[in-house]
């Protein structure tokens, strides 16, 4: 159902560097390139994480209340990937780890303040 995410930035390249070396590792590439957004994923038939300069000039925002969850393979993945977050700089919002029988995940806030979560069901 969902084509796409974004989170808002207000300053691009910085963003994009985050999740250049935040992505890559995980196989993911540049898909969609302007100077204002910037789309990461496998290819434009799956689910694509953009992050861009709001269209209406307005200085971007965190949504209260908001969060995107990114779907991984593994724990190991989840743990190598929230520390190389908080290694570029992102703040940790809840370490790697089990949250209850069958849900493992690590939550952050990347540069611009977007909270994030990574997760997969074990």
């Amino acid at each position: 159902m969902i084509v796409y995410t974004t989170v808002g930035t207000n300053d691009l390249p910085r963003a994009a560097a985050f999740y250049d070396a935040l992505f890559t590792p995980l196989g993911y590439q540049r898909l969609i390139e302007s100077d204002s957004k910037i789309a990461w994923g496998v290819d434009t038939s799956h689910p694509m994480f953009f992050v861009a300069k709001p269209f209406d000039g307005q200085p971007a925002t965190v949504g209260n209340g908001t969060m995107i969850a990114l779907g991984m393979k593994c724990p190991a993945d989840i743990d190598a990937t929230h520390a190389k977050a908080i290694e570029l700089g992102a703040v940790n919002e809840g370490a790697a780890g089990p949250r209850g029988p069958s849900f493992y995940c690590g939550y952050f806030r990347d540069l611009d303040g977007n909270k994030l979560n990574l997760f997969c069901l074990v």
